[in-house]
């Protein structure tokens, strides 16, 4: 018996989130970002948020897809500018859930200012960085995640820069929730997504995902297949493990899980209540453009 084109777009178990006339997307085989997006997706559908007040904000390279293949409002952002842009939407619409999903490069190189300084000021967001060590849409090149020893484009005889251990860096930085998870560790993965998302204030989700084509290749470890399977096989669990120890090292353990999970006043209880303190009754309180909240 034949199927439709159409009858298969209907039974798709996504349809609901995201832009099926854009699918096939195009992503290697073998990427995390497919199986991270339907971890997203589905943390989404299981908190039965309205859709209509969900946001998905991403930057440049392969992770920057993300938000044209969402079925919800989205923004497609300059490069390392995902961050200011769901700032900025986030204090228009504070009532919002506003989502960035993007890559390691794009957030922690030419975006780490914007990292750094959202989590200081604690800004009510979350924010979904798929790692996969390199700069993988635009040649190999060394990103500020790559192991030391790992090969690139641009370091052919190894990497020689210490990089970033990105749960330090957002605790560090002031972050309410921070976890780290495997593309493979699908259920635990949607359950973060779907914590970082309810909870409070700047949280962070980073997500170890495979580049099949570029990083796997440039380090002769086999397909995305073969690096999906090592870092699943090599993944330990750690809840609360102290960020300065989960630092990541070429082709080693990766300690995975939730590591913080704090509660603390957000950028816009700080502003409203200093406002407040200052103007008395003649303030009203900050809800966006319109000040409806």
């Amino acid at each position: 018996m034949s199927v439709s084109a159409n009858q298969m777009t209907e039974e798709h178990p996504m349809e609901k989130l995201l832009r099926m006339d854009r699918i096939p997307h195009i992503w290697c085989p073998t990427c995390g970002l497919g199986t991270t997006v339907t971890a997203l997706a589905t943390a989404i559908d299981d908190l039965k948020l309205n859709y209509d007040n969900i946001a998905v904000v991403s930057g440049i390279g392969c992770t920057g897809r993300v938000a044209g293949y969402m079925k919800l409002d989205s923004f497609h952002t300059t490069h390392g500018r995902a961050i200011p842009f769901a700032v900025g939407l986030h204090i228009a619409r504070p009532e919002m859930k506003t989502i960035v999903f993007s890559g390691d490069g794009d957030l922690v190189s030419i975006g780490g200012n914007h990292f750094i300084h959202t989590a200081r000021r604690n800004v009510d967001m979350t924010v979904i960085c798929v790692n996969n060590f390199i700069y993988a849409m635009t040649g190999g090149q060394v990103a500020p995640t790559t192991p030391l020893t790992a090969r690139s484009s641009t370091s052919p005889y190894g990497n020689y820069e210490h990089p970033f251990n990105l749960p330090r860096l957002a605790a560090s930085s002031g972050a309410t929730y921070v976890a780290r998870w495997t593309a493979l560790h699908v259920r635990r993965l949607t359950q973060a997504i779907a914590e970082a998302i309810s909870k409070k204030g700047f949280s962070f989700v980073e997500v170890i995902a495979p580049c099949s084509t570029l990083y796997a290749r440039l380090n002769k470890l086999g397909s995305g297949l073969d690096l999906m399977k090592f870092y699943h096989d090599n993944a330990v669990i750690k809840h609360g493990a102290d960020v300065n120890e989960v630092d990541i090292d070429f082709q080693s353990k990766i300690i995975v899980g939730k590591f913080v999970d704090i509660e603390k006043p957000t950028y816009l209880e700080c502003l409203n209540e200093g406002n407040e303190r200052v103007l008395g009754d003649k303030y009203k309180p900050w809800g966006g453009c319109n000040g409806d909240n």
